[in-house]
């Protein structure tokens, strides 16, 4: 028997929200191994990195979900009760009701609306000497997702339903007051979207054919019963949320876009022949969610080290994304290698591993991916702008990571036709 690497420290927490993207990785490497243990919020954790780690966590007879995330996630961004907390046959029933949402038709119909309120979201940048991308990014994408989904969004409350969503994802892991925030974000959230599937349930409002709002609200369990309003809604949550967040991903296209403007120059030059490879090398190279979390379902052996039953495990998203065993040359960017290997199930985990009808990896990658593609045309062809001074670090310890600056653009102007040199 081998024994697992111990971290030792009474608790890491304060470590871990130090460095929430490196954390794990890093230690793995210092310890030689793919797996150590810890204490995290004063419980016993085993960390894991890399591919074969990756797959081994997606095993369904070794690891369960249910319970697996700390109370605080599911409190503000996940909810209670849904898809991401369930197993088995349970989960794999619950699942098919977003992967039934994300056909190639119902991705392209959100994609062309995103674009849509991009395009009229970009005519109002224009009259401001600058915005904070990330934050201008929000409104365009909640009422796209919002429109798309079926779920009526009255103007006059767009910017606190909007506020309400990035909340949930924005200040999820904070603490104090921004985290208690996020909570009262959700259940607000909640409480909203659960009258409007009980309104559609009773025919009081009309839903679009093959609709989000209207799929969740018909859903039966595998009993043939319908969810409980307030599932109903986390999972209608689980629609929206991480719509609105893909404004990290886009952030960062932005970012890659201005520090390889050889990039942004080629889009403008109407070569898309590479775009799916530079926006899959930002979700690569990017950070956007640090790991999931999992509990061992029955004691086991691997490598020689034990997981006892009932023990928390953390798969590292970001360090498996970077591991130089999958990837060559992992921390520069370089969008070409996504001509040759794509990393796999289990090398090239942004939005968790596996396959998305099986497994717990995010059914929703293809709207990421295509939203992200809208906005890097959108942002080399629609529009021109300047991108002034400012700190375009990666703020590490902040979740979700962000530049510091959150990618301030300044003068910004509709496009002239032809190929040109953008700033």
């Amino acid at each position: 028997m081998t024994t697992m690497p111990q971290e030792p420290t009474l608790d890491a927490t304060a470590r871990l929200l130090r460095d929430p993207y490196r954390y794990i990785a890093t230690r793995c490497r210092r310890y030689g191994s793919d797996a150590f243990r810890t204490r995290l919020l004063l419980r016993p954790t085993i960390c894991m990195s890399g591919s074969d780690a990756a797959e081994l966590f997606y095993d369904e007879t070794r690891f369960a979900r249910h319970g697996a995330m700390p109370e605080p996630v599911r409190a503000t961004l996940l909810g209670k009760g849904g898809v991401q907390g369930l197993d088995d046959e349970e989960h794999r029933h619950r699942k098919a009701l977003f992967v039934s949402l994300m056909t190639q038709d119902g991705v392209a119909a959100l994609g062309a609306r995103f674009g849509e309120e991009l395009a009229v979201a970009a005519t109002r940048w224009r009259s401001r000497s600058e915005i904070v991308l990330y934050d201008a990014l929000h409104e365009p994408l909640a009422r796209a997702v919002c429109a798309w989904a079926g779920v009526p969004l009255a103007e006059t409350e767009v910017r606190r339903r909007t506020r309400q969503l990035v909340a949930m994802f924005d200040a999820a892991a904070s603490i104090g007051p921004r985290h208690l925030r996020s909570r009262l974000a959700r259940r607000r959230a909640e409480r909203w979207l659960s009258r409007l599937i009980r309104d559609a349930r009773g025919g009081r409002i009309e839903t679009p054919p093959r609709s989000a709002l209207g799929a969740i609200a018909a859903h039966r369990d595998p009993r043939g019963q319908p969810l409980p309003l307030r599932i109903a809604a986390v999972e209608l949550l689980n629609v929206l949320r991480p719509t609105v967040a893909v404004a990290v991903f886009i952030t960062f296209a932005a970012h890659a876009l201005h520090l390889h403007p050889e990039w942004r120059a080629r889009f403008r030059a109407g070569d898309d022949s590479e775009l799916d490879a530079f926006v899959q090398e930002v979700r690569r190279f990017y950070p956007f969610f640090p790991a999931v979390a999992a509990r061992v379902r029955t004691a086991f052996t691997w490598r020689g080290m034990h997981f006892p039953k009932g023990r928390r495990a953390m798969l590292d998203l970001f360090g498996t994304d970077r591991d130089a065993r999958t990837w060559s040359e992992p921390h520069e960017f370089r969008p070409e290698r996504f001509r040759d290997d794509d990393g796999g199930a289990f090398g090239f985990i942004p939005q968790g591993g596996g396959e998305a009808h099986v497994h717990h990896r995010c059914p929703g990658e293809p709207v990421t991916v295509e939203l992200m593609k809208i906005a890097v045309r959108f942002l080399s062809t629609e529009i021109t702008y300047d991108v002034p001074e400012q700190d375009l670090g990666i703020a590490w310890s902040r979740l979700p990571a962000l530049p510091h600056s959150g990618m301030i653009i300044r003068d910004v102007r509709a496009a002239t036709t032809g190929p040109r040199h953008i700033l």
